[in-house]
């Protein structure tokens, strides 16, 4: 991934201070409220709102759909930008629901990291596992944050021994957590040589730090009591010992992951983590697109759109794609071409988020990530240029695992029933299948609480209460090959073809065997569960 070889040059500055980076985890094992501290720590909240707190306290700033802030989970992915000494962080906040994955799926082709937080109780979960395989897919650098230290929580070393095997990642530890549960105080930072002790009395306060030189100096004990202070020793002999050191191009390849120590909900332990990201973290990465690769050094500004977003706002019914961009230094009023549909396009009021709050961004860079308000012209894995014909690839559409039939309940708004869902569609929330016999529409989503938020927001937008009915189908394969054989399959199948949102012909399926009957009789053919975006 990593192209250090000296034949490239060194990023102009505005753009080398950019860390744009993803946070993925288990559901609960507090993403949301790191994100809450990393603003607090930017300067961007005065108070982080807490997902498990009372009333108005806990309207977190990334989750801004009611449903978000009724359930306190996230079902959207959320851009934060803000600055931190002298980097500039893009965050993307992403749900950690598994049945949300497509969505997190996508917007890790967008980041150049990612921090992954694990629960220091429960370790290594399987949601985790599988937004690190997608991580590993593309080589993205990981750095970890091990949380909820302040509560019980396992044995340091079988934390970090559960990482190493079970996702194959060498761990180095950057932090050291002294004591837990009742007993943790605070850590010891190995990369600063520093003592950092927790205040539990205030959670907005950021934790105290203390100097010390080496191990041996008298300070630590002062701080920390005897008994933690041999354990602590005794752990950090056997770390040095069995564990690797900290080697950044190992991290930067994705070989090796750094792990903090420390408690979100108590501010405590994300200022070095943070500092960690700025020093460790990519630079913009090189993007894969088609027919070339894409610098961010290179002079033109190009990006691509990873998500959208419709109705952030419900008074006006506006959408937003977010875009990444991946080269170039952006000017507000700037003409750039939509690749897909060969227009130019006048970028006049792009925005850079914090979370549901969004201000006009005169100016961006290569890495940031800013939102394009329009009236349907972008869609997920629309690359724009300043006129050449590049698209970005490798962004990611699955087939649904779930299929449902929907219904308005009124079936005189039927009409409104189809504008609805056809949005919902190119946002990416779900997939829509138009059947070529009879009428109504068949959704496919990867994961059933998906069905629950279609409903919802249905009926806050669109004011259409909707039920969704089992369908016949249990799966859908994209079809694909030469035009009579396609013509005859389509024919011979009519009651199984369907169409989704951009006109391509779908293949619904009640059993394995249908997929493999037709693999045999139509050897040409091909039946495919992923669609690379906007093709």
């Amino acid at each position: 991934m990593l192209d250090t070889a000296s034949n490239r040059p060194a990023l102009p500055p505005e753009i080398a201070r950019r860390r744009t980076f993803a946070i993925i985890s288990h559901p609960d094992a507090g993403k949301t409220t790191l994100t809450e501290k990393f603003l607090l720590y930017g300067g961007a909240i005065q108070m982080a709102g807490q997902v498990r707190a009372k009333g108005e306290a806990r309207r977190t700033r990334s989750d801004f759909m009611q449903m978000e802030k009724d359930r306190g989970i996230s079902v959207s992915a959320s851009a934060m930008s803000f600055d931190y000494g002298k980097f500039r962080f893009n965050l993307v906040d992403t749900p950690g629901h598994s049945d949300f994955s497509e969505d997190t799926y996508r917007t890790l082709t967008a980041v150049d990291a990612a921090i992954m937080v694990i629960d220091g109780a429960k370790g290594v979960e399987s949601q985790t596992q599988k937004l690190f395989e997608v991580c590993r897919l593309r080589d993205l650098p990981i750095l970890t944050f091990c949380n909820k230290m302040d509560r019980e929580s396992r044995d340091t070393f079988e934390i970090i021994d559960e990482i190493q095997e079970m996702l194959a990642i060498d761990v180095t530890p950057a932090s050291w957590p002294i004591g837990q549960g009742r007993d943790f105080i605070g850590c010891y930072d190995i990369l600063r040589d520093r003592l950092e002790l927790m205040d539990r009395a205030d959670r907005n306060k950021v934790a105290e730090s203390i100097k010390i030189e080496g191990l041996n100096d008298p300070k630590l004990a002062e701080h920390v009591p005897a008994h933690l202070l041999d354990k602590l020793m005794e752990e950090l002999e056997m770390a040095r010992e069995l564990l690797p050191a900290l080697n950044p191009q190992a991290v930067l390849e994705g070989h090796m992951t750094p792990i903090w120590f420390g408690s979100a909900i108590n501010s405590f332990g994300v200022k070095e983590l943070m500092d960690g990201i700025g020093t460790y973290g990519p630079e913009p990465q090189p993007q894969q697109a088609t027919p070339r690769q894409i610098l961010p050094e290179e002079t033109t500004v190009s990006g691509f759109v990873f998500k959208v977003q419709a109705n952030m706002d419900p008074k006006h019914r506006d959408r937003v794609a977010f875009v990444r961009l991946a080269s170039g230094h952006f000017k507000r009023g700037m003409k750039l071409l939509h690749v897909r549909s060969k227009k130019p396009m006048a970028v006049s009021n792009p925005v850079l988020f914090l979370a549901s709050d969004r201000e006009l961004a005169e100016e961006a860079w290569a890495g940031d990530i800013i939102g394009i308000p329009n009236h349907g012209q972008l869609r997920i894995g629309d690359t724009l240029t300043e006129g050449e014909q590049l698209r970005v690839t490798g962004i990611p559409s699955f087939a649904p695992e779930l299929l449902q039939t929907v219904r308005a309940g009124d079936p005189m708004k039927a009409k409104h029933l189809e504008k609805a869902l056809m949005q919902f569609a190119e946002e990416g929330a779900a997939k829509v299948f138009k059947p070529s016999i009879g009428s109504g529409f068949i959704v496919g989503v990867v994961g059933a609480l998906q069905f629950e938020v279609l409903a919802s927001r249905i009926e806050m937008e669109y004011g259409l209460p909707v039920r969704f009915e089992p369908s016949q189908f249990t799966s859908a394969r994209w079809v694909s090959g030469p035009k009579l054989s396609l013509d005859k399959f389509v024919n011979a199948n009519k009651q199984h073809i369907a169409h989704d949102h951009d006109g391509d012909i779908v293949y619904l399926t009640r059993l394995q065997w249908d997929i493999d009957r037709i693999e045999r009789d139509y050897p040409d053919l091909t039946l495919s569960a992923t669609k690379e975006m906007m093709v």
